[in-house]
């Protein structure tokens, strides 16, 4: 068994161990669990019955996981994505008016188009075309991203009605677990503990419970079961049901290529991460819920020593095991989750050395992206700004010849797509 799982994998030629893969699997795991409970929430608002979009999130997240981990051996954990969930209530079924039903057939069709994408020489056109600045601001702009929402669940900034955003108050139980929890986290990280993100996880969990600051679960059960294979495609005729498929398939594109161009360790893994993710997509609106990405908080595992299809497997199997334990995992605070965020951020945002600062054609378009991503609580419309402004700069200084023609059509389809949802 031994043997084979070493011949499947490589685990020598990615010079990790099994052992390393399922502590990385486990860190995923521990990351990425609140969309168990945070997935239905938002799709509710479309009308989807909570318990049957939590069993559809828990059951494409697990098909997904496994179908990556063996057929790409990559470490990226897919799942239903923030960002896209709210697409996906609040501008497919609320703004353009489709049935919750509808929004799944567009969410089928969107994964049929990505499909596409993913299987022809579609992706290495488009993978060619976005800038390597775009790519590294992309990088930098979803640790930014993570680390703002780690900073927010651990309460150490909170909304403000002047400013936006201010510092929390630092004296409150959960913000002092949370800062607690950091220095422990951190001194794992920097020391390289092995298993550092999981075993900080366990610890602030159990502070929290001996403390009696475990959040208290509002999970319903029950409510409606199963909710496969309700998707809805009839509405194919219609302007509505191709508007949104095609803006769907546009936003998972490049999302998907952004986030993967953004952590994959071994870019040789690419393509058959990218098809994966398109696969999970249709998958996805199968099963009742919106689509699958590859997750940004992938990073976790990758940077706990994840470098190979087990620590998705991993992850996927421990999905599947939270059917029976969902109200636990409801009580894990945010406060235990959010030093890994903040720390992630911080590894991701390096990647800004890679960026041509000295030329401001290049460096804009990605400051955009890295300041919007966080500022928009969005990566596609972090994205969009940076895509649509990368040609327009060009072209102003007579460089228009050195932008791909494809981008110029990535940028034309953003803007669009834009002026779409504000009509």
């Amino acid at each position: 068994m031994k043997q084979k799982i070493e011949s499947w994998f490589r685990l020598s030629e990615h010079h990790t161990t099994f052992q390393r893969e399922l502590l990385a699997g486990f860190t995923s795991f521990f990351t990425i669990s609140y969309i168990i409970v945070v997935n239905p929430l938002i799709l509710a608002d479309a009308g989807i019955p909570y318990y049957g979009a939590l069993m559809a999130t828990i059951f494409v997240t697990v098909l997904s996981c496994l179908f990556i981990g063996f057929y790409a051996n990559s470490p990226i954990i897919l799942s239903p994505g923030m960002g896209v969930n709210a697409f996906f209530t609040y501008t497919i079924v609320e703004g353009m008016g489709l049935t919750w039903q509808e929004g799944l057939g567009a969410v089928v069709m969107a994964g049929i188009l990505f499909c596409i994408a993913a299987l022809t020489p579609v992706k290495s056109i488009l993978s060619r075309s976005i800038p390597e600045s775009l790519k590294h601001g992309i990088t930098v702009g979803i640790g930014l991203f993570l680390a703002f929402i780690g900073l927010q669940k651990g309460g150490i900034v909170e909304k403000s009605p002047d400013t936006f955003v201010k510092l929390g108050d630092l004296s409150e139980p959960t913000t002092l677990l949370t800062l607690a929890g950091f220095v422990i986290c951190l001194t794992f990280y920097v020391k390289k503990v092995k298993g550092g993100f999981v075993f900080s996880v366990l610890l602030i969990s159990l502070a929290a419970f001996a403390f009696d600051l475990t959040p208290k679960s509002e999970i319903v059960t029950g409510d409606s079961g199963f909710i496969f294979f309700n998707a809805d495609l009839s509405g194919w005729i219609t302007a509505e049901f191709w508007i949104a498929s095609f803006s769907l398939a546009l936003i998972l594109i490049v999302e998907n290529m952004g986030l993967l161009h953004g952590m994959l360790p071994d870019r040789g893994k690419f393509d058959r991460s990218f098809q994966s993710s398109a696969f999970s997509s249709v998958l996805s609106g199968l099963f009742g819920t919106s689509p699958s990405i590859s997750t940004a908080e992938s990073a976790s595992g990758i940077a706990e020593g994840g470098r190979t299809g087990i620590t998705a497997i991993t992850c996927g199997v421990l999905f599947l095991l939270s059917v029976f334990a969902i109200p636990i995992l409801a009580g894990v605070p945010d406060a235990a989750i959010a030093p890994i965020l903040i720390i992630i951020g911080g590894v991701m945002m390096q990647s800004i050395q890679f960026i041509a600062l000295d030329d401001f054609t290049e460096s804009f378009p990605a400051f955009l992206i890295m300041a919007l991503i966080p500022l928009t609580y969005s990566i596609v419309d972090g994205l969009a700004f940076g895509f649509i402004v990368y040609p327009i700069i060009k072209m102003a200084v007579g460089q228009f010849k050195q932008v791909p023609r494809t981008m110029y059509v990535m940028a034309s389809l953003f803007l669009l797509n834009f002026v779409l949802n504000s009509i």
